[in-house]
């Protein structure tokens, strides 16, 4: 089964809106340029637009939420960074890979396959210019010292493997992006270097020894041109190079994610101070007035009339940012949720977002639906008008009636949570449950705490009435507790989430941890 314009009814006519909308200035194309923006590890509550109570000043993510929409219950793939941008950039949950809890590293072998389909590579289908401007984290084919010795389809996790100067085989570059320049992986993880395209800009010849604390990162090689608390700045200035390289008559996809504010926490001495929090506010203070710079290149190159422009987070906000300080102040990053980074409950999945689209999304509005990062690929689809085939975009829902707030009901009968450590938990309308006893993560009680204290093994809220997941109903509703479990089981075992076709998942997938 494809799904083709036939199965969405209001694509026409947002097509010829938008034909009739980019022509006419002449030589302008028909399709929108769409930017997207991913922060790394914004907590929902960091962001004023969506946490009025919030104490950090995010003017730039504002003022594009009075000019478009704002998704009040939006999802992360996953609690945790590579499995969010696996999702996010396939259209599928990670947990269906080979990575099934934790992250990639520095030098762990591609996560995505070449042979999957990307929103890259859909758009790259559709006529667009696409690029990769940011932190990776997905896993890259390094030319390895000694291909004798070392099998070709062997994660190679150490430097000791790596020859720097050899050509990157399989990256951005091989999934549907025309240009790349960023890091391999998270500001705290070597090697230290930046990569253009297939190639690393400088040879690491030097190493950096590790930094604690808010500024921590690992030991490793690091390149002459690397400085930590350059990276977001220089990220930047590429990412407005290439929208200022770029043409009226052809449109681009520019994927922007960000290394900040994850650790190593390195505001630059002109945000120093300017919260009058802690650097975490600092930094999230940068990374607002990067979405800015963004806006005004946007707006100085003629293509914010034209332009879906999407901010977001990869998942919750990290507890290196000194939650009871901030909380201290009144600021909580996590908001009123429970949790953050890494965790099942809300606080490590539930993210800002931020849409706006001249023409189509009415500014100051918001939507209540329930929605996940993995819905990216089924919206650009819908809005190209791109036939997505039966084994790509499996858990993949378009959000383009939302973003017209049309009545059409989604294909989404529920969405599906995992944390860091593989725990699962699935959600349907006001029901969450969790197969898990604790957080699955970092806060408490964490795993090994929870197993001790003998907690339940499952956990279900009314998030219609106690968003802070604070009363488990489980004993109370077990009829709930077995048709989610049923459902998510049936998710696992059909390789899929939406309409079509069963898929197979990498390895097998068990519900309990």
């Amino acid at each position: 089964m494809l799904y083709s314009v036939n199965h969405f009814p209001g694509l026409l006519a947002t097509l010829l809106i938008l034909c009739g909308s980019a022509n006419a200035g002449e030589g302008r194309q028909s399709h929108p340029n769409i930017v997207y923006i991913l922060a790394d590890d914004l907590g929902y509550g960091d962001v004023r637009a969506v946490n009025p109570e919030g104490k950090i000043k995010t003017p730039n993510i504002d003022r594009l939420a009075n000019e478009g929409m704002r998704f009040t219950d939006m999802h992360s793939g996953s609690a945790v960074c590579t499995p969010t941008r696996y999702g996010l950039l396939t259209g599928r949950y990670a947990w269906r890979t080979r990575l099934q809890q934790g992250v990639c590293w520095g030098y762990s072998a591609p996560l995505i396959s070449r042979q999957r389909l990307t929103v890259a590579s859909l758009l790259k289908q559709r006529g667009y210019k696409t690029a990769c401007v940011g932190k990776w984290h997905l896993g890259l084919k390094w030319g390895l010292a000694e291909e004798d010795k070392i099998p070709r389809d062997s994660p190679a996790e150490t430097s000791a493997n790596i020859d720097f100067t050899r050509p990157i085989s399989s990256g951005p570059l091989q999934l549907g992006f025309d240009y790349f320049y960023g890091i391999p992986a998270s500001l705290d993880m070597e090697p230290y270097v930046y990569i253009e395209n297939d190639r690393v800009t400088t040879l690491p010849t030097k190493i950096v020894e590790a930094s604690a604390g808010k500024k921590f990162w690992r030991r490793g090689p690091v390149g002459s041109d690397f400085r930590h608390i350059e990276v977001l700045d220089r990220l930047t200035e590429k990412a407005v190079q290439f929208i200022g390289s770029q043409s009226k008559s052809t449109p681009f996809f520019l994927y922007f994610p960000l290394p900040a504010p994850h650790k190593p926490i390195l505001p630059t001495p002109k945000f120093q101070g300017k919260s009058g929090l802690n650097e975490w506010g600092d930094f999230v203070m940068q990374v607002d007035a990067t979405v800015g710079t963004i806006m005004k290149s946007l707006s100085t190159h003629g293509f914010a009339d034209n332009t879906l422009l999407i901010v977001t987070s990869d998942n919750g906000a990290t507890p290196g940012a000194d939650f009871d300080t901030l909380k201290g102040k009144g600021h909580n990053p996590s908001f009123i949720f429970r949790g953050h980074k890494a965790d099942i409950f809300e606080g490590g999945h539930r993210v800002p977002f931020i849409a706006r689209w001249p023409g189509v999304i009415d500014g100051r509005t918001t939507t209540a639906e329930t929605t996940c990062l993995t819905d990216l690929m089924a919206t650009v689809a819908e809005i190209t008008g791109f036939e997505i085939p039966v084994d790509a975009a499996e858990d993949s829902v378009s959000m383009l009636p939302l973003m017209r707030r049309e009545a059409r009901k989604t294909t989404r009968a529920a969405i599906v949570h995992h944390s860091v450590n593989g725990s699962f938990a699935v959600r349907q309308g006001k029901w969450k449950l969790i197969l898990c006893p604790g957080s699955g993560g970092w806060s408490l009680p964490r795993p090994p705490e929870a197993r001790k204290q003998n907690l339940p093994k499952v956990q279900l809220y009314d998030l219609s009435r106690d968003l802070g997941e604070q009363t488990n109903l489980s004993d109370h509703k077990s009829e709930v507790v077995n048709r989610l479990t049923a459902l998510l089981q049936r998710y696992v075992d059909e390789g899929r989430s939406t309409p079509g076709p069963s898929q197979k998942n990498a390895r097998p997938v068990n519900l309990f941890k």
